[in-house]
């Protein structure tokens, strides 16, 4: 199956940048020079776009509008591009919904390694269904249910509610779940994991109670 990436950036260097190392692996490149654009592209292309490179300072519409908009209507892994390597704006993104978030200036070879990471993550579903306690996992449509209801999450928020799943009644550590499920150096720290576990138990509404804090070490999955 063709992957089909949609390259966001305002530099048309970078584009060029990223979109040579890509194409060199075999990738299908759209581009788009501003958020207005991306939008546009996006619409006409959903249903065969398989990730998304977003910048987040452009014109018109900067990154983080466009990461709102998209994230309204599709849970498409987005890895967020930027020059600003602030932690509070990489807790920001993951708030919103970004899957990765890489700060310029970056490695093309790194940037193309955790694409094709993430799409070989996302390719790698088991064809199953299983249920805990009201929450559905469906790993081949890579969605989750609960009491039958659809419940919108981004790739990296599905990881990791799939990994604390799968080690139920095991107590987690934050760096064993930054290894497992950020499965490569991650320099960030666990309030990276405690902002994405706030939003998936807000998510699963009652359900979100089977998420423990395991206090001084991490967290744990267990239906009680």
């Amino acid at each position: 199956m063709d992957n089909y990436i949609l390259v966001v950036d305002d530099e048309a260097r970078m584009r060029k940048l990223i979109k040579d190392f890509l194409v060199a692996k075999g990738f299908n490149i759209l581009e788009a020079e501003d958020g207005e654009k991306a939008l546009e592209l996006f619409e006409e292309n959903k249903y065969k776009i398989n990730l998304i490179l977003l910048d987040v300072m452009m014109p018109k519409l900067d990154g983080w509008s466009v990461l709102r908009q998209i994230r309204q209507e599709s849970n498409i892994p987005i890895i967020m591009l930027t020059a600003r390597g602030e932690e509070q704006d990489e807790l920001f993104g993951f708030e919103l919904g970004v899957d990765e978030y890489i700060a310029k200036p970056f490695s093309p070879k790194i940037l193309v390694a955790r694409v094709e990471a993430i799409l070989k993550r996302i390719n790698q579903n088991l064809k199953e269904i299983k249920e805990y306690g009201g929450i559905e996992i469906d790993k081949e449509g890579r969605t989750v249910k609960v009491e039958g209801k659809l419940v919108e999450l981004s790739l990296r928020e599905y990881e990791l509610l799939t990994y604390l799943i799968e080690n139920k009644n095991i107590a987690l550590s934050r760096d064993k779940i930054l290894n497992n499920v950020w499965n490569y150096d991650y320099y960030g720290d666990s309030r990276t994991i405690d902002s994405h576990i706030k939003k998936i138990r807000h998510k699963l509404g009652k359900k979100g109670k089977y998420i423990k804090t395991i206090r001084g070490i991490g967290y744990k999955f267990e239906i009680k």
